[in-house]
């Protein structure tokens, strides 16, 4: 997460007093913010929420101010810090070949740390005026097995949960113990929307947050069994934010924001429409409610984001800093375009979607020269992130028969980045639950690839137990790691690209 970074005191903060005084060209909330009341807490209150979620609340609140957000962070109080003194107001920055376009967002109301605010967090969610409680807490968060998708008992939160169920560290604990005071008071469940960028994520929220009630008291589990978990599709990039935005940022509106949001033009949200206890009019400002998230969800974890972990890994071991550096390189342009078009569109059922439109459009956004991504911050977590992004492609086509040239290429690049030692000799600095035990096998292979592949595909939790036994599987992934450790990133994606 980045830091919030120095405040120059020759301008005034964002704040509520400053919004009528700020720069030409600032889009304001368009709504009186004192006549907005609280309808959503929102639990991971990072940047990726106030990007997209918080944007689309934001355009509805003119329509229906009953939908305002409570943020909470569940571990560092720094979002609290930034937008406290702001009154919860943050400029998100939209960024093309234009320029940086900034706009004020309003629709949070407040920032609370569940750290030192957990009772007066938990009895907000037990309020009845709040009717979803929505969380990006990222895949860490959940608390689970990443392999199984079940709750991990022996989590140390999850530990501490179980014996202090009103004093709860972890989501599942929170969500568990505000449902379990909204029973006791006989007020009705809240809907609870999963915004993260796991497959199936209603359907994975609910079975962690049903399995920890259950735990908790069987009687309870069984009535969280009735609360609702709409599951979602989220699409929008953003770059982690610099001191040099927020310098840009203040130039352009006239006041400093200790933590502004840098995007691109694009957003997407998917929504499956179940929300017993009510919802904003989502569908008004541009959100697709649907009765079946998982196509979308599919198309955008297998072609965005397994395009995005492609290039972070192997455009890192080239060299580039950033995706759109990485767009300005033909070979590896032709490989990523090559690795939608040939081996992952086939595996997708999108009847009515123009797969190769949604090709084009994501290469486009890809080389978006505005928006500073950059590979390092893409691969973190890679460990969590590849079954979902990668392997669950490799699967398919496995399973018909076909190849898998350029996904396996993913994968092996994936495998020389975690070694932590770059092309040059260089560290990586490699961001991952699993880095210390990658580590060692990177330690313990020494210059062999081929004992690197054995010791990283024996990580059941990443392959599970199929891949490390399928012989295309090995071959392909194989061979591409000797490549890297042999003639380096570049010279393999021309190779693969063709």
């Amino acid at each position: 997460m980045a830091t919030t970074g120095e405040i120059d005191v020759t301008k005034p903060r964002l704040s509520q007093s400053v919004l009528a005084n700020l720069a030409g060209g600032t889009r304001v909330p368009a709504y009186d913010r004192t006549k907005v009341t609280p309808g959503i807490v929102h639990l991971g209150i990072g940047a990726f929420h106030r990007a997209h979620m918080a944007v689309y609340v934001d355009d509805l609140l003119a329509a229906d101010p009953g939908w305002g957000i409570i943020g909470a962070s569940l571990r560092r109080p720094d979002t609290k810090e930034a937008l406290e003194p702001q009154d919860g107001l943050y400029t998100i920055a939209v960024r093309d070949a234009a320029g940086t376009h900034p706009r004020v967002i309003g629709s949070i109301l407040e920032v609370m740390d569940a750290n030192s605010e957990r009772e007066a967090l938990l009895a907000l969610m037990a309020d009845p005026a709040i009717r979803i409680v929505s969380l990006t807490v990222t895949e860490k968060g959940y608390c689970h097995d990443p392999a199984t998708g079940e709750l991990d008992r022996n989590h140390p939160d999850i530990v501490h949960d179980l014996a202090h169920p009103t004093a709860p560290k972890s989501a599942p604990g929170m969500l568990v113990e505000a449902l379990a005071r909204r029973r006791a008071a006989g007020v009705m469940p809240f809907t609870v929307m999963s915004c993260d960028n796991l497959p199936s994520n209603g359907e994975t929220a609910k079975r962690i947050v049903t399995r920890f009630a259950a735990l908790r008291d069987p009687d309870l589990g069984r009535w969280v069994e009735g609360v609702a978990f709409p599951s979602t599709m989220v699409d929008r990039i953003v770059p982690s934010t610099t001191d040099a935005d927020r310098a840009e940022v203040a130039g352009l509106i006239g006041a400093e924001d200790a933590w502004p949001i840098m995007t691109e033009p694009f957003t997407q949200w998917v929504i499956e429409d179940r929300f017993p206890a009510g919802r904003p009019a989502f569908e008004t400002v541009g959100a697709q409610l649907v009765r079946d998230v998982e196509p979308f969800e599919h198309m955008k974890l297998r072609m965005l984001n397994g395009a995005h972990s492609t290039m972070a890994y192997a455009g890192y071991l080239g060299g580039y800093d950033y995706i759109a550096e990485v767009m300005g390189d033909p070979a590896y342009v032709k490989l990523i375009h090559g690795l939608m078009t040939e081996e992952v569109m086939p595996t997708l059922d999108m009847p009515g979607v123009d797969l190769g439109a949604y090709r084009d459009q994501l290469l486009e956004r890809f080389r978006n020269p505005a928006l500073r991504h950059r590979t390092w911050q893409i691969a973190m977590d890679g460990s969590q992130k590849l079954p979902q992004r990668l392997l669950g492609t490799i699967r398919d086509r496995l399973r018909a028969g076909q190849g898998i040239e350029r996904l396996a290429l993913g994968v092996a690049a994936w495998m020389r980045y975690v070694t932590g030692v770059d092309e040059k000799g260089g560290e990586i600095d490699v961001r991952d639950p699993l880095a210390l035990r990658m580590h060692a096998i990177a330690a313990d292979a020494g210059d062999d690839p081929a004992a690197l592949f054995e010791g990283l595909v024996a990580l059941s939790e990443v392959f599970g137990t199929d891949l490390a036994g399928h012989a295309a599987f090995r071959e392909a992934v194989l061979r591409h790691l000797e490549s890297l450790f042999d003639e380096g990133a570049r010279a393999t994606v021309a190779k693969v690209a063709g």
